[in-house]
């Protein structure tokens, strides 16, 4: 009998743990399951946000201002419109102050144009008896596709009757893009422009140019765009030296569909891309791929206006490093933490020092908020305490700015570095907000480095915006054919590119720049674009200047409105 109960007895605890285990596994299928779905909430909310949200990452929110809860009584309603009128009546007073008039737009067509006058008239019967005293006049602009000529150019030969033997003498024709000189450099660079500039691919120019009476093959399109980027080649390694020279670069990478050519490209050893191109696009035909993710980068002179764009097979550490260490280049370069950009400064034995973007580190702070919003919305405040130093600065030189940010921006870094090691006990390491602390500790000597360099921006910005002339170009030319035409396209996107962000009219700029390289011009100091602005001021593009200067003062008034509000709110 004892046997027995004691056989019961184990068999009833070896239940028990069995449903104790199950219990804990439970347990533990439940957290991990609700882990999920706070992640798979937190993406959601982004993507509804992302479509639907502010594009702005303006932080507007104040986390010093105390959340209280009234209720929903009649006097609480009464003192919430007291406490909006008064705000507004705030907010007006301010920007009387602040707000500058805008300037009343000019609709009057310009003066410059070809114009015809056409009279409509009364009919001779009506008009007899009265007496004319003057005429009402209206302006009507009128389109009509761009027209196309040809030129013949004509060469007289000549001989010597007394000496036959002196053959045939003639003018010393002139060079042109293709064989025979078939089409003007003016041609070239409106395929150019339009493809890199407009971003309409060549089928669609097909159509362009069918409407002025000219309907060229695609492939004839191609052709001149291989000539012009043979032609601006080393002008454009000419731009990309000049860029070097610039104490701060900022960088930044986009993808782009590389077909898989039918056969692959050998190793050539006087080409230091072709062994990634060879390895990448073997491994590619191995596992049957039709195409790979290739790269094109962006390199932007902070103070030197040229925008360099290279193109690489993937995204590997040899595009910043071919483009910069193999080059001797000393200076800073401003990017976000991907490790080719961290582990340049070892890799270059510390002649590159690494600036990290500080608007990745508040976006990320940004996307979490859904986690923990009073954490968020105390770094994204003192981020804007940041971002409102740097506006103060933007005007100044350097040395100054420098000082500036040694003054007032070390101090809101040190409160940052505080808050983080303070504050934040409670966030753990696999929260959205988890990561972004991480991303802060992990970069912190990068993300403040611009504290020691007043020539360093903040943020890279500006680089990163360079990115949408590809990602636009990317919807309609879709891919790249192969890896000779992605060096291409990064030629003729350097060229296009530069000359917007120098205003310039783009196709004006080519259409220049082709017909001096064919003149046999090498003096390309006077073919950078900002140089080129100053020989020919007719082809700058005043209202883009003017557009950028309006908008930089709308903002700045904006936030000085803000900040007043802010001070005045406090007192």
């Amino acid at each position: 009998m004892f046997l027995c109960m004691t056989a019961l007895e184990l068999l009833q605890q070896r239940q028990i743990e069995q449903l104790e285990g199950e219990k804990q596994s439970l347990a533990d299928s439940n957290a991990e399951l609700r882990e999920k779905l706070d992640q798979k909430e937190l993406e959601l909310k982004l993507l509804i946000e992302r479509f639907f949200g502010r594009r702005s990452e303006r932080f507007i929110a104040d986390p010093n201002q105390l959340r209280l809860e009234f209720g929903d009584s009649d006097q609480v309603a009464d003192a919430i419109e007291g406490i909006k009128q008064a705000k507004q009546e705030q907010e007006t007073t301010v920007a009387e102050h602040t707000r500058r008039k805008r300037k009343p737009r000019n609709e009057k067509l310009p003066e410059h144009l070809p114009r015809e006058v056409v009279v409509v008239d009364l009919p001779e019967e009506q008009k007899e008896g009265l007496t004319p005293i003057g005429y009402d006049s209206t302006e009507t602009l009128i389109f009509s596709p761009s027209t196309l000529r040809v030129r013949e150019t004509r060469y007289p030969k000549y001989v010597d009757s007394s000496d036959s033997s002196a053959g045939v003498k003639q003018a010393e024709r002139e060079a042109g893009l293709v064989e025979g000189n078939r089409y003007d450099t003016s041609v070239a660079a409106q395929i150019v422009t339009c493809k890199y500039g407009y971003h309409l691919p060549v089928y669609r120019q097909q159509d362009i140019f069918a409407g002025s009476g000219w309907t060229p093959s695609r492939s004839t399109l191609l052709n001149i765009l291989v000539s012009v980027a043979g032609l601006i080649r080393p002008l454009i390694e000419y731009f990309g030296d000049e860029v070097r020279k610039d104490h701060v670069i900022g960088t930044d990478d986009t993808s782009v569909t590389l077909l898989l050519p039918e056969h692959l490209p050998q190793v050539d050893p006087l080409d230091p891309k072709s062994g990634r191109v060879h390895e990448v696009l073997r491994e590619a035909r191995d596992l049957g791929k039709p195409s790979v993710t290739a790269k094109m980068w962006a390199y932007r002179g902070v103070h030197v206006p040229l925008n360099v764009f290279d193109f690489t097979v993937s995204r590997h550490r040899d595009g910043p490093d071919l483009f910069l260490i193999e080059h001797d280049y000393q200076g800073a370069l401003l990017g976000d933490c991907y490790g080719a950009n961290v582990g340049i400064t070892m890799r270059s034995c510390g002649t590159i020092a690494h600036a990290a973007c500080v608007a990745h580190a508040r976006r990320k702070v940004r996307e979490a908020r859904f986690n923990h919003g009073l954490h968020a919305d105390q770094l994204l405040s003192m981020f804007r305490e940041l971002y409102d130093v740097e506006d103060r600065g933007r005007s100044l030189a350097g040395s100054d700015r420098l000082a500036l940010r040694q003054r007032e921006a070390a101090i809101v870094w040190d409160r940052i570095r505080e808050y983080l090691d303070t504050r934040m006990t409670n966030v753990l390491p696999k929260e959205a907000m988890g990561k972004a602390v991480g991303y802060l500790n992990n970069q912190w000597e990068a993300l403040s480095r611009y504290l020691s360099d007043g020539s360093i921006p903040i943020d890279n910005n500006q680089t990163e915006q360079l990115m949408k002339q590809i990602a636009l170009g990317r919807k309609n030319w879709l891919f790249v054919g192969s890896v000779a035409a992605g060096y291409r396209a990064a030629d003729l996107m350097t060229l296009v590119s530069s000359a917007i962000r120098n205003d310039l009219d783009v196709w004006s700029y080519v259409t220049g720049v082709l017909d001096a390289l064919l003149a046999g011009c090498l003096d390309y100091p006077s073919l950078r674009p900002d140089v080129w602005a100053q020989a020919h001021p007719q082809h700058k593009r005043q209202y883009r200047v003017e557009e950028r200067q309006a908008r930089a003062e709308r903002k700045q008034c904006g936030r000085e409105l803000r900040r007043r509000t802010h001070t005045s709110g406090e007192q």
